[in-house]
């Protein structure tokens, strides 16, 4: 019989990347890591690492225990949610990750109700982008994350992970008062007329900003990007002060009225997807569906006081 914690560090280590990694995760010593691995080698009988530089990668054959400890993993989740199903009073630890705007739009209103139903449940928020969020999810750092989706440009869709769409979210072409911007209803032609404008926009390597260079090139321009930073608020405050245009999508105002000139982006373009994104064996446990169920409510309270 393999030992299934020794599988868990194997698994671990293919989603965290390094025994150092998994190691600081798990708050064990890297040696003892490495041992635990050693034994599960010689449990299995074939090499289950090998060397890539300084650093390890699994073979086929650990690939194959992965798979397989994963769907171990999977329904002893199921099981956890049967049992908290059987139960009268919700309790135990929800950890969520969220990005900022959804964090500040509609995080706080679901708390409030998941505190009024289930007072017992303790709530752990983590604001993170999605692009670190979901690998996290995957690696059980968290129950449910809050996940953003640009036009044209789809998240990955592992698998053992399971979404659900939470709302849209119109974007929109955000002007500063020096912008010159044509007398025109052409999307692209008031985004053109930044062509020389700087702009602020999300960092390198984020879905928001391959959405955004696409969106500029599309229209005939390398856009001049001076500012970088994943706080959309700070992009609002840029575009205030007349330092830069920026996309901002609705939830940045919080149901508040625009403190500046919008323009509409092209019609295939103009809206993202916000989304929950929960493990499969986890889907059901009552937690993650009281979660779900307060964020809709979250939703429609902003749609009906807006």
């Amino acid at each position: 019989m393999l030992d299934l914690h020794r599988l868990r560090l194997l698994r671990e280590l293919k989603h965290r990347g390094t025994l150092a990694a998994v190691a600081a995760a798990l708050s064990y010593a890297p040696s003892s890591v490495s041992q635990q691995l050693s034994q599960l080698e010689a449990e299995v009988g074939v090499p289950l690492l090998e060397p890539v530089g300084r650093r390890v990668r699994l073979t086929e054959q650990a690939e194959i225990l992965v798979a397989h400890t994963e769907a171990v993993l999977e329904l002893l989740e199921r099981a956890e949610a049967d049992i908290a199903t059987s139960l009268t009073d919700l309790t135990g630890t929800l950890r969520i990750a969220s990005f900022q705007t959804a964090a500040l739009a509609l995080v706080p209103t679901a708390l409030g109700l998941l505190r009024d139903l289930h007072p017992h449940l303790r709530v752990h928020v983590t604001h993170m982008e999605p692009e670190k969020a979901l690998p996290a999810l995957q690696a059980r750092d968290f129950d449910l994350v809050l996940a953003e989706e640009y036009p044209g440009n789809p998240n990955p869709r592992p698998a053992e992970l399971e979404q659900e769409d939470l709302l849209s979210d119109p974007l929109h072409l955000a002007l500063p008062q020096t912008a010159d911007s044509p007398d025109t209803e052409s999307p692209m032609a008031a985004l053109r007329s930044l062509a020389n404008h700087p702009w602020v926009m999300e960092p390198e390597g984020t879905a928001a900003r391959h959405w955004a260079m696409t969106l500029c090139r599309n229209a005939g321009f390398e856009p001049d990007v001076r500012f970088e930073t994943t706080d959309l608020l700070l992009h609002l405050r840029l575009v205030e002060q007349n330092h830069a245009a920026a996309f901002l999508p609705d939830l940045v105002w919080s149901g508040q009225p625009p403190t500046v000139t919008l323009r509409p982006l092209p019609r295939d373009r103009r809206t993202r997807r916000v989304l929950t994104v929960v493990r499969r064996g986890r889907s059901q446990h009552p937690a993650v569906l009281a979660c779900r169920d307060a964020l809709l409510r979250a939703v429609t309270l902003r749609s009906d006081q807006a």
